[in-house]
């Protein structure tokens, strides 16, 4: 006697609607509307009216604009070069010599503090006249250091903020997938007479590129997306070295009330980071492991 098949496509389907609901709601229709008010004038204080593709054309031409998208490439640079060198030492160092949970609950704190507290935290910390770090500097005679009032000092110090407090995040990725190497080809190696370093460029490095490109491209995203730690440090200055195109965004749409030139510029950044992933995606085989 044959038995049907239980279909269980109608209960996935069941299962997944609470997040599509979500999606659609909170990311589709905010996502559609900012489309349309891309190609309006809508300044909050008026209904929009279609003007075409003057927003983008304007945006062509604003100096402002490209200057922000420069600040942001150097901040990415910045962040992405400092956080995935240090996230990979670390990474390597818990892999080969401790596999503490002490330790991985330690890295994971700066993580958990909320931005703008981290923010306000570094603030007072470096600030030139009364931070702790700058009262270091001069007992040992450097002198004060305007690591948040200077510009040439100011996307550096946001960097390593946000450094501070994303590499534990990071590391305990790529330690995951660390594990996920097999011991027997560390021991194979070391017979052969291979050092750490020669085992980490060689083993561990080439097994780890589907975890090494998903912390790339959700940290090339979030750098993009850099606003907070600037809002409550440097407010874009000084004279306009950290701008980001976060807060140029920011300021177009709730400062001056240009919604519909903030829209065009978010459309904007949204294609950059979409032909940026996938080029980086596509360079780094994401999909594809050594690992047979």
């Amino acid at each position: 006697m044959k038995t049907k098949r239980r279909d269980d496509r109608r209960a996935a389907w069941w299962f997944l609607l609470p997040v599509l609901v979500g999606f659609a709601v909170f990311y589709g229709y905010p996502a559609i509307r900012g489309a349309w008010y891309s190609v309006t004038d809508y300044t909050m204080l008026n209904q929009p009216s279609f003007v075409g593709a003057d927003n983008y054309t304007e945006l062509a031409r604003d100096g402002e604009f490209w200057h922000s998208l420069l600040v942001t490439v150097w901040y990415v640079v910045l962040n992405i070069g400092s956080q995935t060198l240090l996230a990979l030492g670390v990474a390597s160092l818990m892999h080969r010599l401790t596999r503490s949970t002490v330790l991985r609950a330690a890295l994971l704190l700066p993580w958990l503090v909320p931005n703008v507290t981290v923010g306000l935290l570094w603030m007072w910390l470096l600030d030139t006249n009364l931070g702790f770090v700058n009262h270091l500097l001069t007992s040992l005679g450097v002198g004060p250091v305007g690591f948040l009032t200077d510009a040439t000092w100011a996307m550096p110090s946001v960097a390593a903020i946000n450094t501070w407090a994303y590499t534990g995040y990071t590391a305990l990725l790529l330690y995951a997938g660390m594990l996920q190497i097999p011991q027997y080809l560390y021991e194979s190696a070391a017979i052969d007479g291979a050092n750490e370093w020669r085992m980490f460029r060689r083993i561990t490095l080439p097994l780890l590129r589907p975890v090494l490109a998903l912390v790339l491209v959700v940290s090339l995203i979030g750098s993009f997306q850099i606003f907070d730690t600037i809002a409550v440090t440097t407010f874009g200055g000084p004279v306009s070295a950290t701008r980001v195109i976060y807060y140029f965004i920011y300021e177009q749409a709730f400062r001056y009330f240009h919604m519909g030139y903030a829209a065009a510029a978010a459309i904007c950044l949204a294609l950059i980071l979409g032909v940026l992933t996938a080029i980086q995606m596509r360079l780094l085989r994401a999909s594809r492991s050594d690992l047979a």
